[in-house]
């Protein structure tokens, strides 16, 4: 949401549970895990806390849960397997992606200036804010919800892992995803560009068999696509669920 100077509005936190599929107690965590530190600097009259605490703890988390879910699931896996594919699913990159997928950046409350230069878009802020969030469930629901929610952001990755220990990216995933159940391959379509040159930020869907099963958004084309993708496995895996 951007900043115009004066108290910003609140979101639609329940739209954000909805995605992630987790009802919080305590929204004030959820909302924490949305404030980055350029929003405060501006505003030092408010009593807010920014994401950074929250980021903390949830990356422990999300090593944790990842480097124990692939112990399980991959028995014939090295040392150095575990290490590639622990770093692969938990790499900013990925995270961004998983952000992009659950629209993370429109809820953010950033500074003018991180506003205008395409923060809600950027790579290290989505991923940031995602751990976050993850870190806001674990306080507010446990242990067990958080590791659920884990498994469901990340385990269509694990899912195709290759045999050296590395997930393939999310838009090759769905594409043998879907040609395992006799589909034809997804078609992706730009929904929306906006923004200046240097900070554009595109919003993609992707559908199969003529079907919308995903959408997603980056600030590069291909990076909405990836994200697009990896809000379809989630939709895929749901489904078999």
């Amino acid at each position: 949401m951007a900043d115009n100077g004066s108290m910003p509005s609140e979101p639609d936190w329940g739209a954000l549970e909805r995605q992630i599929k987790v009802r919080f107690k305590e929204r004030s965590l959820l909302h924490q895990a949305a404030v980055h530190r350029s929003f405060l600097h501006e505003h030092p009259e408010l009593d807010w806390e920014s994401y950074e605490r929250l980021e903390y703890l949830g990356d422990a988390f999300l090593d944790w849960v990842v480097a124990d879910e692939l112990f399980v699931r991959c028995p014939t896996y090295s040392e150095g397997d575990l290490t590639r594919a622990r770093a692969a699913l938990v790499r900013g990159e990925t995270l961004a992606a998983v952000a992009s997928s659950i629209g993370l950046g429109e809820y953010l409350f950033l500074g003018q200036g991180e506003e205008a230069s395409g923060g809600r878009a950027r790579r290290s802020n989505l991923a940031a804010a995602l751990e976050a969030v993850l870190a806001a469930v674990l306080l507010d629901r446990g242990p067990r919800t958080a590791r659920q929610l884990v498994l469901r952001w990340l385990g269509p990755r694990m899912d195709v892992l290759d045999a050296g220990g590395a997930p393939r990216d999310a838009k090759s995933a769905l594409q043998e995803a879907v040609q395992s159940r006799g589909l034809p391959l997804p078609a992706y379509q730009v929904l929306e560009e906006r923004g200046p040159s240097h900070a554009r930020h595109y919003r993609v869907s992707v559908s199969v068999d003529g079907a919308s099963v995903g959408e997603g958004s980056g600030g590069r084309k291909s990076e909405a696509e990836q994200a697009a993708a990896a809000a379809a496995l989630h939709h895929l895996r749901d489904d078999q669920a």
